[in-house]
């Protein structure tokens, strides 16, 4: 009965998202263009030339992409992939590396699998683009449009038009915080002083985007580490530490975002709570402990290696990644839904709004 319930509740919600998408898609997009700064949740592709563990330009990724594996990881659209979407644009945002003849006053995806908000975050997996960097290539964005429309100001008026989406920091606590036998961070911080320390940075980060243009921001907080699959093969069931420490985390990023929305009266933040979005999600997917695809280590799919037919039934595609079906899902909600305690103040159809 449980798997009944749990399977009828699954297609219709694919079914409204479907019907969002094809609503929006083809018209024209209701922001001009979408800027993504993040990590593996988000990338598109900018990984793949880079020296690292942490690419998926291989199958099973990509299986029910359009163009097969891209760099996602997924086996299909991402969360931000599919908002774009929800927002009208009707070519996929290009990843910072693949900019080169690309329309860039569309956005550009600047996201990086394994980066991190602190830059040496994910560096023991090889190269990943830190927000830092990511913020570097960003400039050089804002230079070539600057000179595509006839100058700074014109590109300043320009940007801040534009959605601009911040999903990074899972890394800091996976690929750092609790990672002792390669990071020192958890021996110089307890969790609050780190979740302070990685607020500090990001509030910088995000400063220099608002003096860049950007006056509408979405700012994602960090989902239940400590419930993927990677940790619950790892240790056997869900494990609280990791879990609190991103709690923490989002709860100051929540903080910042009110005290962002005081400071700045022309722009407009919010915050979305992956906590929230992550149980709202249990409920939806007959499977939510276990990876879709057989893995490597507990962690990415292993190569060339089939996956599960019943993607749709399945929260995660890999250790640690959702699948298309869950976010399709955290997308629709990101872009209407009311509940303030998932989106807040307000969610991203009225923050365009507004």
């Amino acid at each position: 009965m449980a798997f009944e319930t749990k399977t009828l509740l699954i297609f219709p919600l694919l079914l409204l998202a479907a019907c969002y998408m094809q609503e929006f898609v083809y018209g024209k997009s209701q922001v001009p263009c979408l800027f993504i700064f993040g990590d593996s949740l988000s990338d598109s592709g900018n990984n793949n030339n880079l020296r690292t563990l942490s690419k998926v330009n291989y199958k099973p990724y990509g299986i029910d992409f359009p163009k097969g594996p891209t760099g996602r990881f997924s086996n299909g659209l991402t969360s931000i992939d599919i908002l774009a979407q929800l927002l009208g644009f009707e070519d996929f945002i290009p990843p910072f590396a693949n900019t080169m003849g690309s329309n860039i006053l569309k956005g550009v995806n600047y996201a990086s699998g394994s980066a991190g908000i602190r830059n040496e975050t994910g560096k023991h997996l090889g190269a990943d683009i830190d927000l830092g960097l990511q913020l570097q290539n960003h400039k050089t964005i804002i230079a070539r449009i600057s000179n595509m429309l006839g100058g700074v100001q014109q590109a300043s008026r320009y940007l801040n038009q534009c959605l601009y989406y911040v999903n990074i920091g899972s890394n800091d606590y996976i690929n750092n915080y609790f990672l002792p036998q390669f990071y020192s961070s958890s021996r110089v911080y307890n969790p609050t002083q780190y979740a302070q320390d990685l607020i500090d940075r990001l509030s910088q980060s995000i400063m220099t985007l608002h003096n860049a243009g950007a006056r509408k921001m979405m700012l994602v907080g960090i989902g239940p580490i400590g419930c993927t699959p990677n940790a619950i093969a790892t240790h056997g069931s869900c494990i609280q530490e990791p879990n609190a420490a991103a709690l923490i985390f989002s709860s100051k990023l929540k903080s910042l975002v009110n005290r962002l929305n005081m400071k700045f009266t022309g722009s407009k933040f919010i915050f979305r709570d992956s906590t929230t979005d992550y149980y709202t999600s249990l409920k939806s997917f007959r499977v939510t402990n276990a990876a879709c695809c057989r893995l490597v280590l507990n962690s990415l799919c292993a190569l060339n290696q089939t996956p599960c037919g019943n993607r749709n039934e399945y929260m995660f595609w890999d250790g640690f990644h959702p699948t298309s079906a869950a976010n399709k899902l955290t997308a629709l909600r990101s872009y209407n839904s009311t509940n303030l305690d998932l989106l807040y103040p307000m969610n991203v159809q009225q923050l365009i709004q507004s």
